[in-house]
């Protein structure tokens, strides 16, 4: 199934299945974050299971603290990661991460800074845990 035979669903759809504001996900739209995959006879933004992805990958960065700039660097490097490992596929070579080493360095640069900023929220979290423990101790 192509892209374009892909399912598709409106924005509060969307919005419901990622549990997310519609102004949100216009928000990302506007910044070049998730691109609707096309647009209903009436203009409305319609949306695939990849865009759903795609806004997940976004959404689960949120809450790790990364900029909107960080966000759009890493989506490039998971969709030039995508373009490599597709074009592997079609040439034959079967390679199985024929991506650019520098493309795949970003990426483990990228794991590197999540592992920390959630290493970092889980302290948080046992200092809220103790913070709690105390408070009903009292």
């Amino acid at each position: 199934m192509t892209d374009a035979d892909a399912p598709m669903m409106q924005i509060g759809e969307l919005a419901d299945r990622a549990e997310m504001s519609l102004r949100t996900i216009r928000h990302y739209d506007e910044v070049g974050l998730l691109t609707p995959s096309g647009r209903s006879d009436g203009g409305f933004r319609l949306y695939t299971d990849a865009d759903f992805s795609r806004l997940m990958v976004i959404r689960r960065m949120k809450p790790l603290g990364f900029s909107l700039d960080e966000m759009a660097e890493l989506l490039r490097v998971v969709d030039a990661l995508g373009e490599a490992d597709a074009d592997d596929g079609a040439d034959g070579a079967g390679s199985g991460g024929g991506a650019v080493p520098d493309t795949r360095a970003r990426l483990d640069a990228f794991i590197a800074d999540a592992a920390e900023r959630r290493a970092r929220l889980e302290r948080q979290l046992a200092m809220a845990d103790e913070f709690l423990e105390l408070l009903r101790s009292r």
